[in-house]
């Protein structure tokens, strides 16, 4: 199969290109394929990534969810991130990043021990209050488990728990990163 293009180049002057699919999807592969993050290192529960984008560079500790609740929900991957980025825009920033929308309107919220902190979701993220940012970043680094409830946009009550051992040395390295 061939695609043809029609590329002006002054005026009146016209270039005719006709290539093939196969063609034209080795020349575009490199515009399809976006950066992976890299590991940088594990600490216990936690590891700690960087990431290149149009933003810059990002840095962020993160851990998947030891348990999903209800178990017959298809909840996706579950991370809990706390990221840093190279231009300064956040530094320690914690974030939900779930496989589904989340009800805007309702709060979910984050537990650590007998204090929560609420969450708010947008799309399939959910974020506490840039004024929580610093008390639940120094809880996640001094408990020991995080439990994250919200409400997906079809009305689905979850819950997830996430284990916090780690979690200091992975969010220290993901800060220093990104300085």
């Amino acid at each position: 199969m061939y695609i043809d293009f029609v590329i002006s180049l002054s005026g009146e002057n016209f270039l005719f290109v006709r290539l093939s699919t196969s063609v034209l999807a080795i020349l575009l592969l490199p515009l399809a394929v976006s950066a992976q993050p890299s590991a940088l290192a594990k600490f216990r529960d936690w590891t700690v990534f960087t990431d290149n984008n149009a933003a810059g560079k990002i840095c962020y500790a993160a851990t998947v969810a030891s348990d999903k609740a209800p178990r017959s929900a298809s909840h996706g991957d579950v991370w809990f991130y706390v990221s840093s980025w190279g231009s300064g825009v956040a530094t320690n920033q914690p974030r939900l990043r779930d496989g589904y929308d989340l009800r805007d309107d309702i709060p979910g919220k984050a537990i650590i021990g007998r204090t929560s902190w609420p969450l708010y979701g947008v799309g399939e993220e959910a974020y506490a209050t840039d004024e929580d940012d610093p008390a639940l970043v120094a809880a996640i680094k001094a408990g020991r488990e995080l439990r994250i409830e919200a409400t997906s946009s079809r009305n689905t009550r979850v819950a997830y728990h996430f284990s916090l051992s780690g979690s200091t040395a992975a969010i220290e390295l993901a800060q220093s990163e990104c300085r």
